[in-house]
């Protein structure tokens, strides 16, 4: 389904009034974040959502559960080392 657009205007602040159905529709309230993409005569609002670190939290713990009970535990060396190679292969060490 293709939405009518809907005329927003830029005050001499540069501030633009994102139209009711659009906030709501979206979710949008006051203080939400916003990424600002422009290119060419076109801007790109688009509604930042961040992790809740608490959910984000459970959700690593549960995957390294399942990692430590089909592989084992790693030592604090192996751990290291794991680091080490990681950061070597993205070019942070030599």
């Amino acid at each position: 389904m293709v939405e009518e657009p809907e005329v927003a205007v830029v005050s001499e602040k540069g501030q633009v009034v994102i139209p009711y159905s659009v906030r709501a529709k979206l979710g949008l309230k006051p203080k939400t974040k916003l990424l600002v993409y422009g290119a060419e005569d076109t801007v790109i609002l688009k509604k930042l959502v961040l992790p809740n670190p608490e959910e984000e939290w459970k959700r690593l713990k549960k995957m390294v559960d399942k990692k430590i009970a089909k592989y084992g535990e790693l030592s604090e060396k192996e751990i290291v080392e794991e680091v080490h190679e990681h950061r070597r292969k993205q070019g942070l060490l030599k």
